[in-house]
């Protein structure tokens, strides 16, 4: 092959390269989340298929009940890990304190670059917990549930969609993005079976039809 179009056809393939890598960064988001990867909805299927029924029943419910934010490692706490875990190009001060970074809200489609905008939910809420059946755990397993980095139970989020969820459970919230809500289903039961806690019933009519479409 002529040099003339050996160069011409690798200078085609190189500016085509580009133009995908420059589309790609221009498409997506400036960070995203890290939850730990839920279990496939075949999988949530059944696990739901096994949970408990049972009326919620919030009796003594006290947030502080469920020790959070415990340290992690050094002087990182379990919310300081988040924010690195699920921010991109996160730097952190000697105390560990998130001094700039950026932070993509799954829930809404929003990037934030100041930590003080950004929430972890507990993608189960602590009351939620309680109300299926923590109200009986040992104090040590109410830590442990909530500073829990192995199943998907902790992200970060916008601070005021966080504050609007509030306790909610799937049958009266879902996150406004439609294309994360398969994930949230799948995330929620899985903590819940990993923990062993009930569903009542409207919470579980809608995580049945959510899970139909996973």
């Amino acid at each position: 092959m002529p040099r003339f179009y050996a160069r011409r056809r690798l200078s085609v393939a190189a500016a085509f390269t580009a133009l995908i890598s420059s589309v790609a960064l221009f498409s997506a988001p400036t960070a995203s989340a890290a939850l730990p990867t839920p279990v496939s909805g075949a999988t949530a299927r059944s696990y739901l298929a096994t949970l408990t029924v049972a009326t919620e029943d919030r009796t003594g419910y006290n947030r502080d009940l469920f020790p959070h934010w415990i340290t992690q490692s050094g002087a990182c706490n379990t919310r300081e890990v988040v924010l690195k875990r699920d921010g991109t190009n996160v730097v952190q001060d000697s105390a560990c304190a998130a001094t700039s970074g950026s932070w993509y809200s799954p829930y809404d489609g929003a990037t934030w670059s100041a930590a003080s905008d950004v929430d972890i939910d507990h993608l189960v809420p602590l009351a939620e917990a309680w109300d299926s059946g923590a109200d009986s755990w040992t104090t040590s397993r109410r830590q442990a549930f909530a500073n829990d980095l192995t199943r998907p139970q902790l992200i970060a989020v916008t601070d005021d969609v966080n504050q609007a969820k509030g306790d909610q459970d799937p049958a009266t919230w879902m996150p406004s993005r439609t294309a994360y809500r398969c994930t949230y289903v799948r995330a929620w039961v899985q903590v819940k079976y990993y923990y062993g806690l009930s569903v009542d019933s409207a919470e579980k009519s809608a995580l049945t039809n959510h899970l139909a479409s996973c």
